[in-house]
């Protein structure tokens, strides 16, 4: 999953990166909340790059496995960004910017498996079988299962946070009719459910364990740990036997050095900045606005029909998360 989930009510807002986060979506930094500032044109490109990339890394997974195993190259993908966020922060803010104590780096490496291998791999499973516009938004429903955690553990969610959640679901169970009609594998949207549940108790519980304080670390601690787990599980499947790396098409590696280097990098990066620039309401727009980009993508680049239960379905649960996003986020 790559692009991040959004936690609507975050106590230190963490924001649901690819990681942490997410996200399908980087690892989401935990970051205080900050006071209003002016909205700059500086704030409006970095949100632009959140839009698009995050929103097209869907896509960029869908391409990917058509040459490539999913955990193999989920795994890849995760354990080559987080060594070079690794040595980007030994560059700019020095080695002793990594250090953390032992129950810190236990911390990260349970958020980076459920967010990485849970929520981030099971998606680019999934993606072997249903669309990358479907995945997007049956993946934007995530909000709705962090409001209901918040929920069970004593936090009185708003009642625009309970709307939404209603919409979300309803929106998730309109969504499901194309599995169930057999123009998807039922199985992916399966997967891609259960990603979205690992992927919500990996946002919730972020601000609830004691993680590295530097929040870069932090997501790449995250990385490398999902992402070796990922190659492990790749393993454990047998994605290796067979596999011909010379067979494996050039758009595939392209795609894959994309989701490295413009997803898990470029996007973090403006991600994490804006949480310090830009109100946190705005910047949590990305959540309904990356499956629109992802649908969009999806039909121009594969030409992956819009069928009614995926147009109607992802209206609701947008509409639902847009609900979400703004009363929680004022409460």
């Amino acid at each position: 999953m790559t692009s991040p989930a959004v936690d609507p009510a975050p106590e230190a807002s963490p924001a649901a990166a690819e990681l942490s986060t997410a996200a399908p979506g980087p690892t989401a930094p935990t970051a205080p909340a900050v006071p209003a500032r002016r909205i700059t044109g500086a704030v409006w490109a970095a949100l632009g790059i959140v839009y698009v990339v995050w929103g097209s890394t869907y896509l960029g997974i869908r391409i990917a496995v058509e040459t490539m195993p999913p955990f193999l190259s989920a795994g890849a993908r995760f354990v080559t960004a987080g060594l070079l966020l690794t040595g980007i922060i030994a560059w700019r803010q020095g080695p002793a910017a990594l250090k953390v104590t032992r129950r810190q780096l236990g911390s990260a490496v349970l958020i980076g498996l459920l967010l990485i291998l849970g929520g981030n791999g099971l998606v680019v499973l999934a993606e072997t079988g249903i669309p990358s516009g479907l995945a997007a938004l049956l993946i934007s429903v995530v909000p709705a299962w962090v409001v209901i955690l918040k929920a069970a553990t004593g936090q009185r969610p708003t009642a625009g946070g309970l709307a939404g959640v209603f919409l979300g679901l309803v929106g998730l169970a309109v969504l499901t009719l194309p599995g169930i009609s057999g123009d998807v594998k039922v199985g992916g949207v399966v997967l891609v459910v259960v990603a979205t549940l690992l992927w919500s108790v990996g946002s919730f519980s972020s601000s609830r364990l004691p993680m590295p304080g530097n929040p870069f670390t932090a997501s790449a601690y995250e990385m490398i740990a999902g992402g070796l787990a990922g190659l492990t599980v790749g393993l454990v499947r047998g994605e290796q036997h067979g596999l011909d790396l010379t067979a494996v098409s050039g758009r595939s590696w392209a795609a894959l050095g994309y989701l490295v280097v413009f997803g898990s990098l470029i996007a973090f990066t403006a991600y994490a900045w804006l949480l310090q620039a830009a109100p946190l309401s705005l910047v949590a727009t990305y959540a309904y606005v990356n499956p629109v980009v992802a649908v969009a993508l999806g039909a121009l680049v594969l030409g992956e029909a819009l069928s009614w239960p995926i147009v109607l379905g992802g209206a609701i649960v947008v509409g639902g998360v847009c609900l979400i996003v703004s009363t929680e986020r004022r409460g």
